[in-house]
C-alpha cells in the first residue's frame, strides 16, 4: 500500500512539474544593441548581425512604473522589450557609449563605430581607423608625401557576479611602418624627438603599444560605483579624451597642434587611476610616469610613478560631457630633463543624434602648460563634425602659443613665444557605408596665421597644407538611431 501511495505522489509531482513548464513563458532571445528585436530561437540580429542573447527570467518579470505593463493581460506588456544597457569595459555602472580613451567620458548619446562580439556574458569591442593619403605642406619647412596614420583598439569585459567587472584594453599603432621615425608633416607641430633632436613641423609616430590595461569596477548601489585602472602603457586622468577618440576629430587624419597642451599623456608607460562615480559625476586621481615616450617605438619604456593628476567629469545631460583637470608632470621632455610641468585643462564636448544615421558632435578644449624656467603657454581648440548618411563635413580652429625653442628656431628667438592660428575644413564621402567597414574618400585644407617674424623660417607665403585621403574604419553601431524626441 505504501508503494501505491508513493507512486501516486510521484505521478502528482510529475504532473505539477509538467504544468509549471507548460505555463512558464518560453525562452526569448534579444539583441543587446536593439532590444526591440525579440526572437523565439537563437540566431543573429536582423538589424546589425550581432548574436542574440537569452532574455533572463528576471528581465521578463521586472516590474515597471507603468500599471499597464504590470497587468499580465495588458497588450502593452507584450510590446515592451526588456531594457538592456551595454556597460563600459572600464566601469560596470557606465553605459558603453560614455566610454572613451583611458577613463575619460564623452556624451552618452555619442555613436559607436566598432564591431562587437559576445562570448556568453563577456564582450569584445573592436575599434580602429587608417588613413592612406597624400599630404602636401607648402612652406620651406614642409613636405609632401604618401603615408597612412593609423590606430587599432580592442576592449574586453568579463562580469564578476552581478555588480563587478574586469576590463581589459589594448591599443596599437603601426605608425612607425607608415610614418617612419620622424612622423608625418604637420606645420607648426612640436613634441618628442628623432635621432636625439627635437621634432618640429612633424607629428611624431605613436608607439606600437599605446595601451595595455586592466581595470576592476564595482557597483555598490544604483548610483554609486568605483573602479581601479592600471596601464602599462595607459592614460592618466588628465585632459579630454585623446583626439582620435573624440567624434568631433575622428574624421581628421591630423593630430591637433595643441596636442601637447591638452591630451598628449594618452600614452604613458605606467599609470594607476582610482575613480569614484556618483550618478553622472566622477572624481578620479592618477599617479603615472611624466616622461613622454622615447623614440624607440617598439619597446616598453621603464615604468615610473613620479607624477600625479586629478580630474572632475560631469555629464549633466546625455548630449554633454564636461571635464576639468590638473596634473604635475615630472621631467616630461627628454631634451630638458630638469624641467617639470604643471598642466591644466578644461573641455566641453557636445553630441546630438539628429535621427537615423545622422549626428553632430563638437568640442571646445583649453589647455595650459606651466613649465619650469619657461612660464605659461596656452592653447584653445574648437572642432566640429556633422555627419549625415554617407556625407561628413568637419572643421577645426586652433590657437596655440608655441615657444621658439620648441619650434627649433635660431638662438635669438628661442625664448620668444609665437601665437599660431590654424583653420581646417574637410569633407568625407563614404564609398562603402554601413556594411561592417566604411571606406570614405576625403580631403581637407588648412590655413595658418602666424607672426611675420616667422617668415624667415617658413617663407613669405601664407603657410598652408592640403591632403586627400581614404578613411577606413568599422561601420556605425546603430544604438543611437532613434530620433531625439523618442529617446
Amino acid at each position: 500500500m505504501k508503494t501505491h501511495y508513493l507512486l501516486i505522489l510521484a505521478a502528482l509531482a510529475m504532473l505539477a512539474r509538467i504544468q509549471a513548464i507548460a505555463e512558464s513563458p518560453p525562452q526569448k532571445y534579444t539583441c543587446l544593441m536593439h532590444p526591440e528585436v525579440m526572437m523565439d530561437a537563437p540566431g543573429d540580429c536582423p538589424k546589425c548581425g550581432m548574436p542574440l542573447v537569452p532574455v533572463k527570467a528576471d528581465e521578463r518579470k521586472r516590474p515597471t512604473s507603468n500599471p499597464a505593463q504590470r497587468d499580465p493581460t495588458s497588450n502593452e506588456e507584450k510590446k515592451t522589450p526588456p531594457r538592456m544597457t551595454m556597460a563600459s569595459s572600464l566601469n560596470i555602472a557606465d553605459p558603453m557609449s560614455r566610454e572613451s580613451s583611458g577613463s575619460s567620458w564623452v556624451p552618452d548619446s555619442t555613436p559607436i563605430y566598432g564591431r562587437m562580439l559576445m562570448f556568453g556574458d563577456d564582450m569584445l569591442m573592436l575599434h580602429g581607423a587608417i588613413f592612406p593619403r597624400y599630404i602636401n605642406a607648402n612652406t620651406s619647412r614642409g613636405d609632401d608625401r604618401i603615408d597612412a596614420p593609423n590606430w587599432f583598439m580592442a576592449m574586453y569585459s568579463h562580469p564578476v557576479g552581478e555588480n563587478a567587472q574586469l576590463g581589459f584594453r589594448g591599443m596599437t599603432s603601426l605608425d612607425l611602418l607608415t610614418e617612419g621615425g620622424r612622423g608625418y608633416p604637420l606645420l607648426f607641430q612640436t613634441g618628442e624627438t628623432w635621432n636625439g633632436q627635437a621634432l618640429h613641423d612633424r607629428q611624431h609616430p605613436h608607439d606600437l603599444f599605446d595601451e595595455i590595461s586592466i581595470s576592476y569596477s564595482q557597483k555598490f548601489e544604483k548610483d554609486f560605483s568605483a573602479y581601479l585602472y592600471v596601464g602599462y602603457p595607459g592614460e592618466p586622468a588628465l585632459g579630454p579624451p585623446a583626439f582620435m577618440h573624440r567624434l568631433s576629430a575622428m574624421d581628421n587624419p591630423d593630430a591637433p597642434l595643441s596636442h601637447h597642451w591638452q591630451d598628449s599623456t594618452h600614452v604613458t608607460f605606467g599609470v594607476i587611476t582610482l575613480g569614484l562615480v556618483w550618478q553622472d559625476f566622477k572624481i578620479e586621481g592618477s599617479t603615472f610616469k611624466g616622461r613622454e615616450p622615447d623614440e624607440q617605438r617598439y619597446d616598453f619604456d621603464e615604468p615610473k610613478l613620479d607624477s600625479f593628476s586629478g580630474r572632475i567629469s560631469w555629464n549633466p545631460t546625455k548630449d554633454l560631457a564636461l571635464q576639468i583637470s590638473h596634473g604635475y608632470l615630472h621631467s616630461p621632455e627628454e631634451l630638458d630633463p630638469e624641467a617639470n610641468r604643471h598642466r591644466t585643462t578644461a573641455s566641453l564636448i557636445y553630441n546630438r543624434a539628429l535621427g537615423h544615421d545622422s549626428n553632430w558632435s563638437s568640442s571646445i578644449v583649453w589647455g595650459q602648460n606651466h613649465d619650469t624656467a619657461h612660464g605659461k603657454t596656452h592653447s584653445v581648440l574648437v572642432e566640429t563634425n556633422y555627419q549625415r548618411g554617407r556625407d561628413t563635413f568637419y572643421a577645426r580652429f586652433e590657437h596655440v602659443e608655441k615657444p621658439g625653442h620648441e619650434l627649433v628656431l635660431d638662438p635669438i628667438d628661442e625664448e620668444r613665444v609665437f601665437p599660431i592660428n590654424a583653420w581646417t575644413l574637410g569633407y568625407v564621402r563614404d564609398l562603402a557605408h554601413g556594411d561592417g567597414i566604411d571606406v570614405g574618400l576625403g580631403g581637407q585644407f588648412t590655413v595658418h596665421d602666424v607672426p611675420a617674424d616667422l617668415d624667415r623660417y617658413y617663407g613669405d607665403d601664407v603657410p598652408l597644407s592640403f591632403q586627400v585621403f581614404l578613411r577606413v574604419r568599422p561601420s556605425l553601431m546603430a544604438h543611437h538611431e532613434m530620433p531625439p524626441n523618442e529617446k
